[in-house]
């Protein structure tokens, strides 16, 4: 590998690092960043999907939906867009609901899967009701919310950014073996 492409990927996760611990020390500015990330994702989204609709509407039934889909995806990431302060705010509101709501969809998914004998619906249903009881305190209390949302965003930014140091690592070690083994069989080096 050229020695600027290790710069590089050093430089990536150097800087992976730095934004992590910026996410962490931040968290109003990485729950608006994030709600500003989520509107432009979807206006992406929204917009490939109509045009995969438009594209495709010949030969696959219900392009309607599909068309009522993407345009909802388009609205959706311009309301996100036009007002990602007010949704930064309201974020940790909304995942502490979909924990709540997924908590109670799995602790009583957890029963079909005793009936069926499944012998690990007791860990579904404790994990379900955990689900219920975070979801509860999240809206009990969204700063507290706010703040873990945000650690835990820093968090896998700070560990996409060892993962690339420790991908550097690796490489470094490989190149050695390579040269070694051409050195062994006679290979110069390029």
């Amino acid at each position: 590998m050229k020695k600027s492409s290790k710069i590089w990927l050093a430089i990536a996760g150097i800087l992976l690092i730095a934004l992590g611990v910026v996410c962490i020390s931040r968290p109003a500015a990485t729950l608006f960043t994030t709600a500003w990330m989520i509107g432009l994702f979807t206006l992406i989204i929204g917009i490939s999907k109509l045009m995969f609709t438009f594209r495709t509407q010949a030969f696959l039934p219900n392009s309607g939906t599909r068309a009522l889909s993407a345009v909802l995806d388009i609205i959706i990431g311009i309301i996100f867009l036009g007002n990602h302060v007010f949704l930064g705010f309201s974020l940790p509101v909304i995942f502490a609901m979909w924990v709540l709501m997924e908590g109670i969809i799995v602790t009583v998914n957890s029963f079909d899967y005793r009936r069926v004998g499944f012998p690990g619906w007791l860990l579904i249903l404790l994990l379900g009701l955990c689900g219920i009881v975070l979801g509860i305190l999240g809206l009990r209390n969204p700063e507290v919310t706010a703040a873990t949302l945000s650690t835990l965003i820093g968090l896998a930014v700070i560990a996409m950014g060892v993962a690339y140091l420790c991908a550097l690592r690796g490489v470094n070690k490989f190149e050695k073996q390579v040269n070694s083994f051409r050195r062994n069989i006679g290979i110069d080096e390029q």
